[in-house]
């Protein structure tokens, strides 16, 4: 009896080495008389960027654009980095206000009042407020049943109707208008410019918040929601063309520093070098996958003898492929006696309809081995197969345990003596010698 262990995506040799080593001693100690062999195909059918990277922007720094991006933030990636702020948290420019305020001397504790003003003469951020309560939920035109007109002049309804905002947009306003952040920050705008800049604080919490509320549904560009933030701005006697000086010089250099996009920009290029491995695999099998399987099924054949075929991750998967592509076509593979997959992603592409040998609802075919999946439920890409292949007896499930968080779980099995124990009984149990 021999074991052959085929690797995952992403390995390549180093890695493969290390792995491979752990798993033979643990095998051998329970199959003294066992070979334990790999079946390493990183290098060979592993994905790599032929091009170099030519096609990834980013790879390599724009003309002008100097040698550290972090240090010469793109204004773009600024300004997309305060949006991804925004949409997390529409209110937080509008509570930079309502806790920062204006350097006016003012009562910070006060609604506004500075102890002079007139009686019954509201501050000019009341005023905002209650411009923006006044608006209406829904303009006519942006309602789904009144007269949508587009050249009735309201270029606010056809903005909400044109970008898939209408349908949040009265919860967004309700919402920004009866908020706590709001009367604080309007309580605290006690002169003009203060309440230009708190419309406009609120025209983009507004904007944000149905942004938010139509999430992928929205089809928004950029120019069309800084359309929408000018035209609230202007309906609440502010000025939109700049953002709020004070609510963007405390959360402009935040916004770069805990939204992902501008790391993403900067290091998309790295980032895409160090995944090819693990992801290109993935891709890469799916396009040309034949390569490897008859490559496995070469490794497995070239001896006589009964062989466990133990495949992770991405290996799993081509195993599957390799005993049910050979079993459908009344071959199947001499020797495979026995299939253990671990974290594997083969029963999650069954049901995906994108598993190569099976089509969705097919059964495993007749001559197809006994296949023992093993998986950790903090796994990410671990996955179930014996609730998609309902009644086969071939076919079990088994839940191991690392107490380790993903992606440190996707690579922990090797050293559990739980899963081993498992590999044995499986052994035992297909009466394999």
């Amino acid at each position: 009896m021999r074991f052959l262990f085929v690797h995952g995506t992403g390995v390549r040799r180093e890695r493969h080495d290390t792995l491979f080593a752990l798993v033979r001693e643990r095998l051998t100690a329970r199959f003294p008389h066992a070979s334990v062999e790999s079946c390493y195909w990183g290098d060979r059918f592993g994905a790599s960027l032929g091009a170099g990277g030519r096609s990834v922007p980013g790879l390599r720094p724009r003309p002008g654009s100097g040698s550290d991006p972090a240090a010469e933030p793109d204004p773009v990636d600024a300004e997309t980095a305060e949006w991804a702020l925004l949409l997390a948290d529409p209110l937080c420019e509008v509570r930079v206000l309502a806790e920062a305020g204006w350097d006016t001397g003012a009562d910070a504790d006060g609604p506004g009042d500075d102890g002079f003003a007139m009686p019954g003469v509201r501050s000019a951020g009341a005023r905002v407020l209650d411009l923006l309560t006044a608006l209406p939920a829904l303009p006519p035109s942006a309602t789904p049943t009144g007269a949508a007109d587009p050249d009735d002049g309201d270029e606010l309804a056809a903005l909400l109707r044109g970008t898939g905002l209408a349908a949040g947009f009265p919860a967004a306003l309700e919402d920004t208008a009866r908020s706590a952040e709001a009367a604080r920050a309007a309580g605290r705008a006690t002169e003009e410019p203060q309440a230009r800049e708190l419309a406009t604080a609120l025209a983009r919490a507004v904007t944000a918040a149905a942004l938010a509320s139509a999430g992928a549904e929205a089809d928004c560009t950029g120019a069309e929601r800084d359309r929408l933030v000018e035209l609230l701005t202007a309906r609440l006697g502010g000025d939109a063309r700049v953002p709020g000086a004070r609510a963007a010089a405390v959360l402009g250099r935040l916004a770069m520093r805990v939204t992902t996009q501008p790391l993403l920009n900067a290091w998309r290029g790295s980032l895409t070098v160090g995944a090819t491995p693990a992801l290109g695999d993935i891709l890469r099998y799916q396009a040309r996958g034949h390569d490897l399987r008859d490559f496995l099924r070469e490794r497995i054949t070239a001896e006589p003898g009964p062989t466990v075929l133990i495949g992770h991750s991405l290996g799993g998967i081509a195993l599957v492929d390799l005993l049910a592509l050979a079993a459908a076509r009344g071959e199947p593979v001499p020797g495979a006696e026995l299939l253990v997959t671990v974290g594997s992603q083969a029963p999650f592409l069954y049901e995906l309809g994108a598993l190569t040998a099976l089509a969705p609802g097919a059964k495993l075919p007749y001559g197809f081995p006994g296949w023992l999946n093993v998986y950790d439920r903090q796994d990410v890409l671990a996955y179930l197969a014996a609730p998609v292949f309902p009644g086969d007896p071939r076919v079990t499930d088994h839940e191991v345990g690392s107490r380790q968080p993903f992606p440190a779980c996707h690579s922990a099995y090797w050293k559990q003596d739980s899963l081993y124990e498992r590999i044995e009984q499986a052994v035992a149990e297909a009466e394999i010698g």
